[in-house]
Parts: C-alpha cells; structure tokens; sequence
C-alpha cells in the first residue's frame, strides 16, 4: 500500500472527469497530457494545473518517478499501447472502457497485468451508476427472488459524432458494440454472470459513414439458467438510455442511467404483483467518475482489491466480441474467456 497518490491524466476528453476524480480525492497532480493543446490548455485553466504539470507527451509521465497512478481517457485504439507502457514503468493503471478492440490486444494486457505488481482496473463506470448499483443491491439482498431474464440496451445517436471521418469513433475497427454497447453487456455480466453462449443479428440503415452494424440485438445464455437480451443501437433517433430491466421470480426492476427514479415490482405472499410499483428515488449520475476514482485511489492506499480488474474488462470485451462474430456469420458463438 502507497501513502499518496500522486497522478497522471492522459487523454482530456474523458479524462477532465478522471482528473475530477482524483481532485476529489485529495490526488496530488503529477502532470496532465493530451496531444492537443488546445485541450491541455483548456483543462489546465479550468482546474488551475499550472504550465509546468502540463505535457503533450505521455512519455514525460513515464519518465515522472513521482507519479504513481496514472489515468487512460484516450481513443480505444491508443489503449494497449500505452497502458503496457505504464505497467512496465510501474504505474498503477485505471483504463477506461473498454479495454481493447481485438482478442490479441485484451490477452496482452491482461497478462502484463497479472505479470506486473500494479493494480490495473478498468472504467467500467456503470458499476457506479447509482440506479444500476441499487439494482445489484436488491439481487445480491434476495428481493427479485431466482432470475430468470435481464435485458439492457445501448441506445445512443452517434451521427453527428461519426460524420466527421477524422473523430476516433468513425473507426470501423472500434465496432459500436464493443466501443460503446460493452456498457450494456458488463452491466449484465455484472448482474448475472458470464454469458456462456451468444447469438445476434445486426442491420445497417443510420450511420452511411461507418461499415459496422449501427443497430445490434444478442440473446444471451447467462449461468444458473437465465437467458438475457442486450440491443445496442448507435444511430438510433432519441435520447441516450441504457434501458435496463431485470426480471426475478419475486420481483421485476425497470430502471435506465438517467432517470431520478427507477421501478420495483414486488410480489405479495401469494405470489401476485402490484398493480402499481414501488418508485425508488435516485441520483442521476451515470457517469461517477468520483465514486470510480475513489475506489481506484482506495485500492493503491487501503489494499481494497477493485471491482473491475483487468480480467473484468477483458471478459467483457470478450463477450462483445462473440456478439460481433455471431451477428457476422449467423452462428451461435461462445465467448472466449481464456487470457
């Protein structure tokens, strides 16, 4: 266990909400990178780094022998790279989501993790989402009873964000399931286990830019006998959702990630349901980078071992992985969990 944690942010996209995760924290900041200055500047000014703990060249955080955590908010693409280059330094690594785009990639780093003596967690940040939290609480508490059906969705409208060519998620190596609905399906792997086998179909009609399915929808076989359903669409026309619902033989959960409430449906001794259910008031706060930084920051000063290791986020690539394969050649397709 370390005193302090001492940080580098790279990337300030997402990474200004890890950087506000580790201000929150109490983090001394090392030094924050991004290749754009303009960013750099801008994220310097907001939170008051000065110029002399800004770069734009990740290297000078490896070559930092004070910074002991280091933050990856950069393109998916960028992620293997970099974070091996941090474990061989000896950094402690919290690498957003998800952790890599191919088999090869999450194989390598999960075992230069487990070679390394770094934490390495994961940005899985639905685990922090109150709604969704709340949701693993009335499982794990036996409220739902036995489950038997869970089904989440990805619906979020990347038009605008894809028609420039030039942005980082036009890739068409960074596939809509695995870059964006790998949120669903770690929520789901997170409720109810590792899906044992999968089975998709996809359809291309909304985003003309790309070469991926924009629209994806997997029926899944979950252990102890629960099927599921995970749909992603990344052209869809509406609001962004993670629409969940979980289904137990006692009980019925309808919650999203960006609602002030959520549902809960609770059977009566003899079995029937309410007609109307109980609402449960919440915290919109789907994206808790500060509850996800505190937990990171507890494991490097307490020892508390992470929610999401680098085998957490590697599955979870897995399985999307197996959802692309099965929409592409029509089979079913069990996931690849073997790192």
């Amino acid at each position: 266990m370390e005193n302090k944690i001492v940080a580098g942010i790279i990337g300030l996209e997402f990474g200004r909400a890890h950087l506000e995760g580790a201000l929150a924290y109490g983090a001394e900041i090392g030094l924050i990178c991004d290749c754009d200055e303009k960013s750099l500047k801008f994220a310097a000014d907001k939170y008051n780094i000065p110029e002399e703990k800004c770069t734009l060249d990740y290297h000078d955080i490896i070559n930092n022998p004070e910074i002991n955590a280091v933050s990856i908010g950069i393109p998916d693409q960028l992620h293997k790279q970099v974070a091996l280059e941090m474990l061989e330094a000896g950094k402690h690594v919290l690498c957003e989501k998800p952790l890599a785009l191919t088999k090869e990639d999450i194989t390598e780093m999960v075992r230069a993790a487990r070679k390394s003596n770094c934490i390495f967690m994961v940005g899985q940040i639905c685990r922090f989402t109150p709604s969704f939290a709340k949701t693993k609480e009335l499982i794990d508490n036996g409220t739902l009873g036995e489950l038997y059906f869970v089904e989440s969705e990805y619906a979020h409208d990347y038009m605008n964000i894809v028609s420039n060519k030039q942005n980082w998620r036009a890739d068409n190596a960074r596939h809509g399931v695995i870059g964006g609905g790998c949120h669903a399906v770690d929520l789901l792997r997170w409720l109810a286990g590792d899906p044992e086998e999968v089975f998709a179909y996809g359809t291309h009609k909304l985003l003309p830019t790309v070469t991926y399915d924009d629209s994806t929808i997997a029926i899944m076989k979950f252990p102890n006998n629960v099927a599921g359903k995970v749909y992603v669409s990344t052209g869809c026309k509406r609001d962004y959702t993670m629409r969940t619902v979980i289904y137990g033989t006692k009980g019925t959960i309808i919650c999203d990630n960006t609602s002030p409430t959520m549902q809960l449906f609770v059977a009566d001794e003899t079995g029937k349901a309410p007609e109307t259910p109980e609402i449960i008031e919440l915290e919109v706060n789907n994206h808790n980078f500060v509850k996800e930084f505190e937990v990171f920051g507890d494991a490097i000063t307490k020892g508390i071992p992470v929610p999401t290791p680098v085998e957490e986020g590697a599955k979870t690539v897995a399985a999307c992985l197996a959802i692309v394969e099965s929409a592409n050649t029509g089979k079913i397709v069990k996931p690849d969990y073997s790192f």
